[in-house]
């Protein structure tokens, strides 16, 4: 790779995400073994799990890639066509999970962090849901973890601050149990909180 060149932005969707998958597997195996995730995964699962998103024709991947190796991605799709696991909390809620375009998680290696790509994940992903359009939300699930979890790396900084600044507020009636092979335990329930933020139709 050439040190001169930055990383750019590609963004793809629908079927156009397939010739990814492999490094997207990859990719989010290596980052969602660290914290707060402490997934204790594989590129063959993840690349099952990432069908969901080739099967959508409104699905979006935002790819950062320096030079031809992805080092970052940040996926989303309406929630509709997301897991049911996901969809499942907003029966007992006053929003219409059709209205709802899911942001699935984000991941960058870390020497390409604190360059802005957090930021560009969800421009990216809500401009392409307002270009598909009938969307008056946008949302993520984000794990919750004790503030006490002594596997909670020195000095880490949680991502509340950066998600209120985009104008994300997490939502008390919209949890999500979710169960994943941690490092050192083995298969475990997780707690995941909704937060979402009004889709405006231009910024």
């Amino acid at each position: 790779m050439d040190a001169h060149i930055s990383p750019a932005i590609r963004v793809v969707s629908g079927p156009a995400i397939a010739p990814y998958v492999d490094d997207l597997a990859r990719l989010r195996s290596e980052v969602f073994r660290q914290w707060p995730y402490l997934y204790d995964g594989d590129a063959a699962y993840e690349a099952k799990y990432l069908q969901v998103y080739l099967d959508s024709p409104f699905s979006v991947v935002v790819l950062v890639l320096d030079g031809d190796t992805v080092v970052g991605a940040s996926t989303g799709l309406p929630l509709v066509d997301a897991e049911a696991a996901f969809r499942a909390p907003f029966a007992e809620a006053s929003i219409d999970p059709a209205e709802v375009f899911y942001c699935g998680e984000s991941v960058l290696l870390p020497r390409y962090r604190g360059r802005g790509f957090g930021h560009r994940f969800f421009e990216e992903r809500e401009a392409h849901a307002r270009s598909v359009g009938g969307f008056a939300w946008t949302g993520f699930c984000a794990v919750e973890r004790a503030a006490d979890d002594p596997r909670r790396p020195p000095f880490h900084r949680d991502n509340d601050a950066f998600w209120r600044r985009r104008r994300y507020t997490p939502h008390s009636r919209l949890a999500v149990t979710m169960p994943w092979r941690e490092v050192g335990s083995g298969e475990v329930g997780h707690a995941l909180r909704y937060w979402l933020r009004p889709l405006e139709r231009s910024v």
